[in-house]
């Protein structure tokens, strides 16, 4: 049996670790023996029991810059931090005795952990080394040919997690052309919908802030909004998200009234999605192709704090294939997300098949062709 060692980190939200360990269950359903390294907060259920977890010392971003990075006790990280962890990833490397070593993101992002990745890159000795991507990055034109040179020396491959009909790569990462023998698309990585699931949400507006660290400003809008649209004779379901503070909740839950519900976040998250008459959420990775997955009318804002613009990039190039109405974050009012509603309450559902959503099982499928 193949060993593959994944490492992934996720510092805001938790998109990063769902999406690697969706491919990790796929690469497990495959047949390999899967670790997967997580350098993030513990975020419990996310990982399936037929992976096993290396929990790394947790870090964090401190905020939406992501140039502050601390740890489980909100410190900022010391050199001897560092070198303790990069020991402790060295370690489990070695002990999975992998065949194939996946680094998320890298090196196309995740510059401040180099101090663990490179070390780890460099131990991976005869092991096929593939780099896991989304597909769109945050766009850094000074940084693409460190990352070309990086791929060059370390990776054998490149997974892009994207369908090139929506996102080519060089959409967002220009030097694409010059790693093209490397990269290969594998359709967007989503989690396959469970079978039944029930009448949950039949007919509701759904509104979710993904994790909820930055979603409370969503949230208020969309219940302003609710009695200016069409919809306002449904129920709005508003999920906060587990990493939504306390006062957020506690502030939400004042102005929210007969016809709203108001939740931290529910298991049951995609047959809500699937039963939904409308959703409304952020534009992250996860929760957009969770959203074309189950065909539901969407209403997408984009995260653009700090630097971000893959969310809004993304976001546009849906929204120009007719599959979502997106409203930009920085002029967000009730006004205008309850005329984005309006129009994706027109709208038909979406289709499938207008997007590859297929990334896990073809992910799993390159690996065992590439390891073999």
């Amino acid at each position: 049996m193949k060993r593959v060692f994944f490492h992934v980190q996720h510092l805001l939200g938790i998109g990063h670790l769902k999406r690697a360990a969706t491919i990790c269950r796929a690469l497990a359903q495959a047949g390999f023996e899967v670790t997967l390294a997580s350098g993030g907060p513990r975020v419990p259920g996310v990982v399936p029991p037929d992976v096993k977890l290396v929990q790394l010392p947790a870090m964090s971003a401190a905020d939406v810059s992501f140039k502050i990075l601390v740890d489980e006790a909100g410190q900022p990280v010391s050199e001897e931090w560092k070198r303790k962890r990069a020991t402790g990833l060295l370690e489990a490397w070695h002990a999975a005795k992998a065949d194939v070593l996946i680094v998320e993101l890298f090196p196309f992002g995740r510059r401040q952990l180099r101090f663990e990745l490179l070390p780890l890159l460099e131990a991976a000795g005869e092991a096929l080394a593939v780099s896991s991507v989304r597909d769109l990055l945050q766009s850094r034109p000074s940084r693409e040919a460190e990352a070309v040179a990086l791929v060059e020396e370390y990776f054998d491959r490149v997974l892009v997690h994207g369908d090139p009909r929506i996102a080519p790569f060089e959409r967002s990462f220009a030097s694409a052309g010059r790693i093209a023998e490397r990269l290969a698309y594998t359709g967007y990585v989503v989690e396959e919908l469970a079978p039944g699931g029930g009448d949950a949400g039949r007919g509701e507006v759904l509104v979710s802030a993904g994790g909820g660290a930055v979603g409370r400003r969503l949230l208020e809008t969309a219940i302003q909004a609710r009695p200016l649209t069409r919809l306002r004779g449904l129920t709005w379901r508003m999920l906060a998200g587990a990493n939504a503070a306390e006062g957020d909740l506690m502030a939400l839950r004042e102005i929210s009234g007969d016809g709203i519900i108001l939740e931290r976040s529910r298991s049951d998250f995609t047959a809500l999605l699937r039963n939904c008459e409308l959703s409304i959420s952020q534009a992250g990775y996860n929760t957009v192709m969770e959203t074309l997955q189950a065909r539901a009318r969407a209403v997408v804002v984009p995260f653009s704090q700090g630097s971000e613009t893959e969310q809004g990039l993304r976001a546009r190039l849906l929204a120009e294939r007719g599959l979502i109405e997106t409203v930009d974050e920085k002029t967000l009012s009730p006004q205008h997300l309850a005329v984005a509603v309006d129009q994706a309450a027109a709208r038909p559902r979406p289709q499938r098949a207008d997007v590859d959503l297929d990334g896990a099982r073809h992910s799993a499928e390159l690996i065992r062709q590439w390891a073999a």
